[in-house]
């Protein structure tokens, strides 16, 4: 009988053990923490421009429109590589050859053909864009459909935005926590919340035509870019 009862005892002295690691752990205490959001916006004055011109051509058949169209886009490129523009600040955005039409009387007249060839212009020198838009047009370009303005060093201006916003979501859990009569120990989680790109970024839109820069050189204000960051702040207090 003694066996049988050693082995119930060593049973029976196993079974709390047992149950204990099948039991769930328990939930570790929550931490007071303070959850808030931190803005900055950083002002530069642009120091690059991006200029979108068209040279438009029409003729009877698409080979002629083609033709004149490449004449003008090369006469408008050589002078820009006079105004001392280099040929990787020009950028293709768009080429089409198209037949337009005349209606009259329910009818529809083939006219000609019209093409067009659409080029972006980075300019590094923020003080020549007028130039720079008056020697377009001069040498054959037909429209300036946009200016926009930016940065060479916008990664740098927007890294100074982020670092204000945390300093901002800082200061904003600290005036917390002092009117709860607490202080921030630390900083627990920082979460960047991306702006769109070219939010802020002065843009202008411009339709001209070769008659409006005869008589005069083009005034451009290029006023200032606004980069704005947004953080959300997690802190503990105590």
């Amino acid at each position: 009988m003694r066996p049988y009862a050693a082995l119930i005892v060593l049973v029976l002295g196993l079974a709390p053990a047992v149950h204990a690691q099948e039991s769930p752990a328990a939930a570790p205490p929550q931490l007071p923490t303070i959850v808030t959001t931190g803005e900055a916006t950083v002002r530069r004055a642009p120091d690059r421009a991006f200029v979108t011109i068209a040279v438009d051509t029409r003729a009877r058949t698409p080979r002629d429109a083609q033709q004149q169209n490449a004449q003008a886009m090369t006469t408008v490129q050589q002078r820009l590589g006079a105004a001392g523009i280099p040929k990787d600040a020009i950028r293709t955005t768009g080429y089409s050859i198209q037949q337009e039409f005349d209606f009259a009387n329910g009818k529809r007249t083939p006219r000609g053909y019209a093409a067009s060839n659409g080029v972006e212009v980075r300019v590094d020198a923020v003080e020549r864009v007028g130039d720079v838009l008056d020697a377009m047009v001069d040498a054959g370009a037909t429209s300036v459909s946009g200016v926009r303005f930016d940065l060479k060093d916008r990664a740098g201006a927007e890294r100074e935005a982020l670092r204000l916003a945390v300093v901002d979501g800082r200061a904003r859990a600290e005036a917390i926590a002092s009117g709860a009569g607490r202080t921030i120990e630390r900083i627990l989680r920082v979460v960047d919340a991306p702006q769109p790109r070219f939010k802020g970024a002065p843009q202008m839109m411009l339709e001209r035509s070769v008659a409006s820069v005869a008589d005069a050189s083009t005034p451009i204000a290029p006023g200032e870019i606004e980069i704005r960051a947004e953080v959300e702040v997690t802190a503990l207090f105590r």
